[in-house]
């Protein structure tokens, strides 16, 4: 497969191709590109993901959607630094292999380069060990302080017990993702018993804990027929999975699966020809859609920040804006909330640079600046709009469920990876039902109190 490429300061040519491609779909104002200081330094984003190995293609997916995202802030003359100074974003890349350790190292290699501003999601474990070596680096060195943007590592207790004033999140929660599944999982009166399967880490321990609390308050009268917690990647066949999810009689599977885990747990289920529904979190997600095929139509259900056929000509924009950029099928997956990401801390790094001035490491903000500029985060694109709530540095957005049909089919005008199927949305719910309360007791530096919201 070919890698994209990252061009800190594409040309002329490419910067008019992105904003006619885009057209309205950047809420953001487009300054004129002229007054964009020529030859002026990068800031420099550290995603810090897996790049390889049985996780490897979600991992490429990110850096996809964070080069088109930087693209598209470069295309209108980069970040403003106030004055007549703008500069580019520029994405680094960093492999954990998806494994703690090599993300702390990775962590070191960006702290050593000067790099003040790190990425990652695709593991909760990953993401707490970054933030616990984050919050180490960052009381013993003050002046080489760095902020961390977590666009998917969804567990719970990163913006509750464990919340950090360095750390923001911009995925929804796994609670809040259940919540939105019971929405939905709650009206269907077919179901009366269900198989709870997920990866035996902090994130998989938290779907199956949350989905047996909801699943008691939203449909009592919902049997779990079994329950079931496995390694993370290392299960290679998972039709001893699925013949015990059959022989329970289960109508119904609820999994935080992800990656090639779900990706194999669903194929395995197609070739043993399990009927039941799968109510996930990343149904839609990487190679999930192909590998379910035919028998996935109106019965894999998935929770999503936001979906590609989801209502508005926005959306359908941002679409076919990406479609262009990767024409290849099998890059075709588009996380909005990272798109959004990517545009908070632009409007961050302007407020900041507003604020503190340029004091920091390589002439940017100071670190506790950002964050501050971060916590006021308010940012919208293809209709979608993403604040953060500063107590906790949870995002707060609209969250959606669809189910899987064939492209073509009403309200499927786009499918997923050219599988022939997408999702179509049968309900959004909208930001203040998807806020929960947290229970987060943030330790902030001198004069950081929470900006008023």
């Amino acid at each position: 497969m070919t890698r994209p490429t990252f061009d800190p300061c594409p040309s002329p040519s490419r910067r008019s191709a992105l904003l006619r491609l885009l057209g309205g779909a950047a809420a953001l104002a487009l300054p004129p590109m002229a007054v964009r200081a020529r030859g002026a330094a990068p800031v420099r984003v550290a995603l810090i993901e897996a790049l390889s190995g049985p996780v490897g293609n979600a991992g490429e997916a990110v850096l996809r959607n964070l080069v088109w995202a930087c693209e598209r802030v470069n295309a209108r003359g980069g970040v403003d630094m106030g004055g007549e100074v703008r500069r580019p974003l520029q994405i680094v890349r960093f492999d954990s292999k998806g494994q703690p350790q090599e993300a702390l190292s990775a962590l070191q290699s960006a702290l050593d380069d000067g790099i003040t501003v790190v990425a990652q999601g695709n593991s909760s474990a990953v993401a707490a060990a970054l933030i616990e070596a984050i919050n180490r680096h960052n009381e013993r060195e003050p002046q080489r302080q760095v902020v961390f943007l977590n666009y998917s590592a969804v567990d719970p207790v990163l913006t509750n017990e464990r919340c950090s004033f360095w750390h923001f999140r911009f995925d929804a929660h796994a609670d809040m993702r259940m919540a939105a599944l019971m929405e939905v999982l709650r009206q269907d009166a077919g179901v009366k018993s269900v198989y709870l399967i997920g990866q035996d880490y902090s994130f998989g321990q938290a779907v199956l804990r949350e989905a047996r609390r909801q699943l008691a308050l939203q449909r009592p009268d919902v049997r779990i027929a079994g329950e079931e917690l496995h390694p993370l990647a290392r299960i290679k066949d998972f039709i001893p999975y699925v013949t015990k999810i059959k022989a329970s009689g289960a109508q119904a599977v609820i999994t935080g699966n992800w990656g090639n885990d779900l990706t194999l747990l669903v194929r395995a289920a197609r070739e043993l020809g399990y009927e039941g529904k799968f109510y996930t979190f990343y149904g839609n997600a990487l190679g999930a859609p192909a590998a379910i095929g035919e028998a996935g139509v109106g019965k894999v259900i998935a929770v999503a920040d936001w979906f590609p056929n989801a209502p508005g000509e926005a959306s359908r924009r941002l679409v076919e804006a990406f479609r262009q950029r990767f024409p290849n099928p099998a890059e075709d997956y588009i996380h909005l909330r990272m798109q959004l990401m990517i545009e908070a801390l632009a409007q961050a790094l302007t407020r900041a640079a507003r604020a503190a001035g340029t004091g920091g490491p390589g002439g940017l903000p100071p670190a506790v600046a950002l964050a501050r500029a971060l916590e006021q985060a308010d940012v919208t694109l293809a209709g979608q709009r993403l604040r953060m709530r500063a107590e906790d540095h949870q995002a707060q957005q609209p969250l959606m469920v669809a189910v899987m049909e064939r492209q073509g089919a009403p309200g499927v005008p786009f499918d997923v990876e050219g599988s022939g199927y997408g999702f179509r949305v049968l309900q959004r719910i909208e930001a203040a039902a998807a806020e929960q309360p947290h229970t987060c007791r943030m330790v902030r530096p001198d004069a950081t109190a929470p900006a008023p919201v």
